[in-house]
């Protein structure tokens, strides 16, 4: 028997307007070495210039999952060659990061448990290479130093995962940290966030690690899940036939589901670090660590741990409000427009919540879009809700009101005055429906008598079909039940 140790690496693009030692865009998307300079493409006698924003959204991140904050940190010379790294050499941390001796917290089948962070350093990003291969011509390769310069902010996980689920989870809850508190947008599409995963076996008991395996070229947290399931099983038949565990990088494969050996892997000392001559340490004193520490919002689990014991909603429905943080605002301010006693709050919320997940989540995703492009505003929500608690409209015709306001964007109130889609709560009027409805509903009358409750519900049915949905349901089984009794 075997047991896994994971350890994550995640790089994360910040969301600075200008990159992290020079004043180009960052903005993706644009033609290809259109944001470049002579600093961040590495040319002679060039000096950089640190971007204070991409600190002080390091020492937020840092800050969001506990980690201590250094006072004195310095950035180094990573030296090693790529064809897109322009100087030979990233500027990043090594012995002196900006943040260390953090954690996090994931929860797997209602077990909680606590993942180390080892640190989180701040780094310059390298370009990306095009690759032409198999052309009429000649293969050849591109390069696109855009990205190059961009601040990264780099987070290493202590080795305490176990499963490709525990990793899957990390990376779930690290991601809603970052979006929430601002630093990152996280799309992997645009390679705003990648990871790499170190992941070793050795027999269960041992202390001792095994040799470690890096995997790259991952694009989504269920690659990066799936390329654990199969580098564990690979190394355990490995193993178990008598082979040894080369230490190397490897990438998923995702079309044959398999891991492919890229090249050794590297140790610290081959990077030959040493600090980085033409930048000043970064030296953070207590007064500005202390106004990072104002910036800080309420984190995603702090969030929905309050949905719960104030709202009264499910874990459920309160992990899926506070997956983001546009959401969760969204469904607070709804309910801002309600200044209602505890009680009915509860109430008012638990019909705001099914509204948002199932109504209005269901159309976004369908289209692929999230909350902040919902056609229906929050006060607009808020009112259709209003509507159904004073009994103006019923919940079947607020369906139909909700179809029109996501189509078209008018409010609530609009369509149902315009449609003349007010719910009949007049006793007279309804009563006369009921009347109508026994008389030419004489069967199900005589079920109902004999004593089979159910046959009430096709007599409502016949009430709410003659007054086209707009009787209120309330009323009209209060008036069916007093009339054949």
């Amino acid at each position: 028997m075997y047991e896994t140790v994971i350890g994550l690496e995640v790089h994360v693009h910040l969301k600075t307007k200008s990159k992290l030692f020079c004043g180009c865009s960052t903005e993706f998307g644009n033609e290809p070495n259109s944001n470049i300079c002579p600093v961040c493409t590495g040319q002679p006698g060039v000096l950089p210039v640190l971007n204070k924003k991409a600190v002080e959204f390091g020492i937020l991140a840092g800050l969001a999952v506990d980690c201590k904050i250094a006072k004195h940190s310095i950035f180094a010379r990573k030296n090693y060659f790529y064809p897109d790294l322009p100087k030979n050499y990233q500027v990043s941390q090594y012995e002196l990061p900006l943040c260390e001796k953090g954690s996090l917290e994931i929860k797997i089948d209602d077990k909680t448990k606590k993942i180390g962070i080892t640190r989180i350093h701040l780094e310059e990003d390298a370009g990306k290479l095009l690759h032409a291969i198999g052309s009429q011509e000649l293969d050849y390769s591109l390069v696109d130093y855009n990205r190059t310069g961009i601040p990264l902010l780099e987070i290493v996980s202590e080795p305490d995962m176990s499963t490709p689920e525990e990793a899957y989870q990390y990376l779930t809850n690290l991601k809603a940290i970052i979006r929430y508190i601002g630093v990152s947008d996280c799309d992997m599409e645009k390679g705003s966030l990648r990871c790499d995963a170190n992941v070793s076996i050795r027999p269960a008991g041992e202390k001792k690690l095994g040799v470690k395996v890096e995997l790259k070229n991952m694009n989504s947290f269920k690659a990066i899940r799936d390329a654990l399931n199969y580098e564990i099983k690979r190394q355990e038949e490995a193993l178990n036939s008598g082979e040894k565990i080369l230490q190397d990088s490897r990438l998923w494969d995702e079309k044959s589901g398999t891991t492919v050996s890229m090249r050794s892997k590297e140790q610290a000392h081959d990077y030959r670090y040493f600090p980085e001559p033409d930048l000043v340490p970064i030296e953070v004193d207590d007064v500005f660590l202390n106004e990072m520490k104002k910036n800080l919002v309420e984190l995603p689990d702090t969030r929905k741990n309050r949905f719960i014991e104030k709202f009264g909603l499910s874990e459920y429905d309160a992990g899926v409000l506070t997956s983001e943080k546009v959401l969760a605002d969204y469904f607070e301010n709804c309910l801002s427009y309600f200044p209602l006693s505890a009680p009915l709050y509860t109430l008012i919320a638990k019909q705001l919540s099914n509204w948002i997940t199932t109504e209005l989540l269901g159309k976004l995703n369908a289209e692929n879009k999230d909350i902040s492009y919902s056609p229906i505003s929050s006060d607009k929500l808020a009112e259709l809700i209003k509507l159904i608690a004073d009994s103006t409209i019923s919940g079947k015709i607020a369906k139909t009101v909700f179809e029109q306001m996501y189509k078209e964007g008018k409010s609530a109130l609009e369509i149902v005055k315009s449609q003349g889609l007010i719910q009949i709560s007049d006793e007279g009027a309804i009563e006369k429906i009921v009347d109508e409805v026994i008389t030419e509903n004489q069967k199900a009358v005589a079920e109902y008598k004999s004593g089979k409750q159910q046959a009430i519900g096709a007599l409502v049915g016949a009430v709410m079909k003659k007054s086209k949905g707009k009787a209120n349901p309330k009323l009209v089984n209060e008036i069916l039940k007093r009339k054949l009794q």
